[in-house]
Order: structure tokens, then C-alpha cells, then sequence
């Protein structure tokens, strides 16, 4: 579907498509809306594959998705490649390099898959499977957000191993330079051979600002306290639109405006 459609929605999950209580029932019957219409709906995320394995089959989806901050897109209906695109590094050789970087600032930096269960919890909300879940990841490094004091030096020593840090709202993501979420909806673009597609974005944190850069129509989801400032920051040369509403809402109320408008000029 994605071949011929001339326009995709592309969204982040986490704290866009759903609140941090994980509730996606705010989104579903535009869902239903946007596919009625064959619009693709293309998640854009941080989680891993198995996360949004049990996503995707709770909205009944069937489009191609974006993992690990853009590290890999998987789809049953990606022949071509076997149901897989990988731009990330392995993980291995990512702890490798944040172990690296730990040593040389003299700062551990924690790798979310080494903390307790417990302190898991405390910082996603997930439990039991959904923790099994979440450590499931292949191409991208999530760790503790350091100092921000700390945070110009660790990326000077990125540079040199080839990797860029993404901070979202409750964590840091290490990548390969040549994977982040833009970067794989370009991947996605070529893959599809379709040169007419206008993209539909949706974030909420600065990790989604490569996403939002390669979309059309930039949409910015706030949480209940507000939008992230620091993604507006980044984001104040280009044009975008600001949800009135946090999280699903948000997103619910801002696609259904926009579809509508779309479908007008058509």
C-alpha cells in the first residue's frame, strides 16, 4: 500500500500516539478512518520490534514500521528485502563504544537494558512481558540521560566513533549515524519508489526532530504539561503545527483537521 499511496502518516508512539499510561484508545477510530482512506499509518519510534509487534496487531495495522529511533523498519509487505531494512550498528558494538565514552569522561553511562527491573518500571511505566519486551533490541543503545552538563562532551566523542546521541523525553538514544527516524523515512521513500509522497509527521520530544524535518506536515503533540521547549527550539525556523491537545487526543484532533483540509483541496 505504501507504493500507492501519495500520502503517509508517520508518527512517534510514545507520549504522540499514546499517553505514558500507554492508552491508545484516543487514536484508534481515526485509525480506522485512515485506513478506510488506504493512508498508511507508519509508526516511528524508539521501541523495539516485539514492542510494536503488540501494538501494531491492537490497531489492527499492517504498514511497514520504524524501530529503535529509525535503526530498522520492518513489514510483512517489504518483498523486496525480505520484510526488513537495517541502517543501525548492531548493539553489541554500541555498548562497546558507550562503554568507551564512559571510561574516557569518567561518567558511567547506563545502558537501559543493565538497570534493575525495578528502576525500569520506575522510568517507563512497563511490567513483566512488556519489560522482556523492551530489552528485545538489536540495532540502537537507550540509556540513562546524563548530566546535562555532561552532554556536549559525550557528543564531541561521538563524532569519533561514528554515532549520534537522540535525547527524548526520559532517555537517550545512541545510534549509527546512518540511522535516525528521518533517515529511515527516507529509506522507506526510495524503497517505495514513489516520488509523489507528501508525509504527515507526528512527535512530541527532540528525538523526533529528524522525523518532523522529512515530513511535509509537521505536527508537534504536547504532553499534559505542555509542549517539549527544547524541540520547539529546533523547530522555530520551519513551519509547524502545535497540538491543542496532549498525546492521543492531540493527535486524533490535529489528523482529522488536517485529513479533512486535504481531502478539501483534492
Amino acid at each position: 500500500m505504501i507504493e500507492n499511496s501519495s500520502l503517509w502518516v508517520v508518527s512517534d508512539v510514545d507520549g504522540t500516539l499514546m499517553d505514558h499510561s500507554y492508552d491508545l484508545t484516543p487514536a484508534k477510530e481515526t485509525i480506522k478512518l485512515l485506513q478506510e482512506l488506504s493512508i498508511p499509518v507508519i509508526l516511528c519510534t524508539s521501541k523495539t520490534a516485539a514492542e510494536v509487534k503488540v501494538i501494531r496487531k491492537q490497531l489492527d495495522l499492517t504498514d511497514p514500521y520504524i524501530v529503535e529511533n529509525g535503526a530498522a523498519i520492518y513489514g510483512e509487505s517489504l518483498n523486496k528485502v525480505n520484510g526488513e531494512i537495517i541502517l543501525g550498528e548492531k548493539y553489541e558494538i554500541l555498548e562497546n563504544i558507550l562503554n568507551c565514552i564512559s571510561n574516557e569522561i569518567n561518567y558511567s553511562l547506563q545502558p537501559l537494558n543493565n538497570i534493575t527491573d525495578k528502576e525500569a518500571t520506575e522510568l517507563t511505566g512497563l511490567k513483566g512481558q512488556s519489560l522482556a519486551l523492551m530489552r528485545d533490541r538489536h540495532w540502537s543503545m537507550p540509556f540513562l540521560n546524563p548530566p546535562e552538563n555532561m552532554e556536549e562532551e559525550i557528543n564531541i566523542r561521538c563524532k569519533r566513533f561514528n554515532v549520534e546521541i537522540f535525547k527524548g523525553n526520559r532517555m537517550s538514544h545512541m545510534l549509527s549515524v546512518n540511522s535516525n527516524k528521518g533517515k529511515a523515512i527516507k529509506a522507506l521513500k526510495k524503497y517505495s519508489n514513489n516520488q509523489n509522497i507528501k508525509v504527515i509527521g507526528l512527535g512530541d520530544s527532540p528525538n523526533d526532530l529528524p522525523l518532523l524535518l522529512n515530513s511535509d506536515y509537521k505536527i508537534v503533540i504536547p504532553g499534559p504539561k505542555g509542549p517539549n521547549i527544547k524541540l520547539l527550539e529546533k523547530l522555530k525556523d520551519h513551519e509547524f503545527t502545535l497540538a491543542s491537545y496532549p498525546n492521543g487526543f492531540g493527535w486524533k484532533s490535529e489528523i482529522n483537521k488536517l485529513i479533512n483540509k486535504l481531502i478539501l483541496i483534492k
